[in-house]
């Protein structure tokens, strides 16, 4: 029995495939690939790729090579069927079970995204060509948007009196066209009505990029009519479960690690126009589990942006409450406020794209502020107030899922808790202060180190190294002088160093003219310091130790250069290509 493609397609379309191998093997960014160790032979050196934009994985030791069905077949030694299964499991998915039933809704999917198809097409059409629709034209030109923005997103126009249904009715039963959620009963005159008469739509598809259902707008100011309406919920569209414009987005997440929340259809559009793609808008329902654990398949940073008014506010703390609970230490759920009045769409055509993303590196704040933030304005200083805030803070800390950011929100918590109570905190704060750094400062340090890259880290260790025993490298620069740097910066300074110490004059760390920040930065990051603690005077070893560096170097040299063989093999599959690597990966394997 075969499974339908599209169920297959849709498995692909959630997962990516170093989601899925992650779960075996510990990766590495390297490029727009992930590097590790081949789950299909022990190795020392990592020869196993993993490619999400081209939906493949290489190891290079094996020739093993497929997708993440193979993986998954050939690392848990699964049938194709029962990979399938653990893979729609991973993927949120519910599995198929070639009953009649699943037979039943196969064909009834078939016809509903066939339906929704032909309708969005119609009206799209009509849109772009329709001399009659010249009013959605005008009100999109008003908006800033023009052909472009209307033919990428599928918008069109419903006219007031629109008579789709009876030439879809010549393809489709009744029955059909009204579970669809595009067309209703009206009881009293016993005629269909399509639900989206006189407005804007926007197709709303799902991971697969098939319209699902609709969102639409008007285009007139009449108070009597609600401004957006979204399709009702139906056997194949879930608003809880989907995003605006997901389908589109999750493409860019092989080169962007964040993503942006918004409310409504024209900021996902306006932000487009304005060259920002990576958004995607929630469907008029508050932000739920499903929707950031989609997310979260993706993208590393969520950064929610909600409209500058006191509603988007109370969307953003409804939304902040719902959301952290599903947060992970390799994740982060961020909110940027915007100023009053103003929406991403109205924002980002005032302003433009460069300063949209300047505002959000300068204002967004991460979810554990802004919960504390918004509580803190609510608290007043005595205290019954405060020990309702501290209670509310910890209800809200223990829904968090993950164990460790439980305990890290929650210590930032009441840290931040006992900087507004000093005197009634100052025995326990200093207890506290002496278990663990706060989580600010303890990120702050991360980040920083997490700007360093591990060739960095390593040059770092040999300029410390060196300007500490400047005496005994004068005397043995012949070691250090072919030594090979990367980072361009380093490589300066090096190269100064070695030119001061060749010149055979007494030279000190002064005489160097290196900047005091830099000679700060090396001393704070460089691994070595705390081997050279109990090594100084012995000089034998720092011999040993610069040897060690020297070789660790020219590994990194040769893995840049494995780097750029290995993306050039995964295009070419040439056999040099592949010997050369394998000579390199020798060399590698013999330092």
């Amino acid at each position: 029995m075969k499974y339908p493609k599209e169920y297959l397609d849709e498995i692909k379309n959630r997962l990516k495939v170093s989601t899925v191998v992650s779960k075996n093997v510990s990766l590495k960014k390297r490029g727009k690939e992930f590097v590790g160790l081949s789950p299909f032979k022990n190795e020392k050196t990592p020869s196993f790729t993993v490619n999400d934009e081209k939906e493949f994985y290489h190891c290079f030791a094996t020739s093993e090579h497929g997708n993440i069905f193979d993986f998954v077949m050939k690392t848990q030694n699964l049938k194709f069927g029962e990979a399938v299964k653990y893979l729609a499991q991973l993927a949120g998915m519910q599995p198929y079970m070639f009953s009649k039933q699943d037979e039943e809704r196969e064909k009834k999917w078939n016809e509903y995204k066939s339906i929704f198809s032909d309708y969005v097409e119609f009206y799209h059409n009509e849109l772009l060509k329709n001399e009659n629709y010249s009013i959605a034209r005008d009100y999109l030109k008003n908006r800033s948007l023009g052909k472009d923005e209307v033919k990428k997103f599928k918008i069109g126009y419903i006219e007031k009196n629109p008579n789709f249904f009876e030439k879809l009715k010549k393809d489709y039963n009744e029955q059909t066209l009204l579970e669809t959620g595009l067309f209703y009963l009206d009881e009293k005159k016993k005629i269909y009505l399509e639900r989206f008469r006189g407005r804007l739509i926007f197709p709303i598809n799902n991971i697969s990029g098939q319209p699902i259902a609709l969102g639409g707008r008007i285009i007139e100011n009449l108070d009597y009519l609600a401004k957006y309406i979204n399709s009702p919920e139906t056997n194949f569209f879930k608003k809880g479960s989907n995003l605006y414009n997901l389908d589109l987005a999750r493409k860019l997440s092989n080169k962007i690690d964040h993503i942006y929340l918004v409310e409504g259809y024209m900021d996902v559009v306006g932000l487009s126009k304005n060259g920002i793609d990576n958004a995607v808008a929630n469907l008029g329902t508050s932000l739920t589990d499903k929707q950031i654990l989609t997310l979260n398949q993706f993208f590393d940073d969520i950064i929610i942006c909600f409209d500058g008014d006191e509603s988007g506010y109370k969307a953003a703390v409804r939304a902040a409450e719902n959301s952290i609970k599903e947060l992970k230490p390799e994740k982060q759920i961020s909110f940027l406020f915007l100023p009053d009045k103003e929406d991403p769409d109205s924002y980002v055509n005032k302003n433009g794209k460069v300063n949209f993303i300047d505002f959000t590196k300068q204002s967004k704040l991460s979810i554990h502020q802004f919960i504390f933030s918004h509580y803190k304005k609510q608290t007043k200083n005595n205290p019954s107030s405060m020990a309702t805030f501290e209670k509310k803070l910890r209800v809200i800390a223990n829904t968090i899922k993950d164990d460790f950011i439980k305990k890290y929100v929650l210590e930032y918590f009441l840290e931040k808790i006992a900087e507004l109570t000093p005197h009634s905190n100052q025995n326990k704060k200093r207890i506290y202060s002496k278990k663990i750094k706060s989580l600010e400062s303890t990120k702050k340090h991360f980040k920083e180190s997490q700007a360093l890259t591990g060739v960095e880290l390593k040059e770092f260790s040999l300029l410390y190294l060196v300007l500490n025993n400047l005496n005994l490298l004068q005397a043995n620069v012949h070691l250090i002088e072919n030594i090979k740097l990367f980072t361009e910066f380093n490589k300066k300074i090096f190269s100064m160093i070695i030119e001061k110490l060749k010149s055979g004059a007494q030279i000190t760390v002064q005489d160097l003219n290196i900047d005091l920040q830099l000679i700060e930065k090396i001393n704070k990051f460089a691994p070595i310091k705390h081997i050279l603690k109990n090594q100084s005077g012995d000089d034998q070893k720092i011999i040993e130790l610069l040897e060690d560096i020297s070789r660790d170097l020219m590994n990194y040299d040769l893995e840049f250069r494995i780097q750029e063989l290995e993306s050039k093999f995964s295009v070419d599959m040439s056999e040099s290509t592949f010997n050369e690597l394998k000579e390199l990966k020798k060399k590698q394997n013999l330092n």
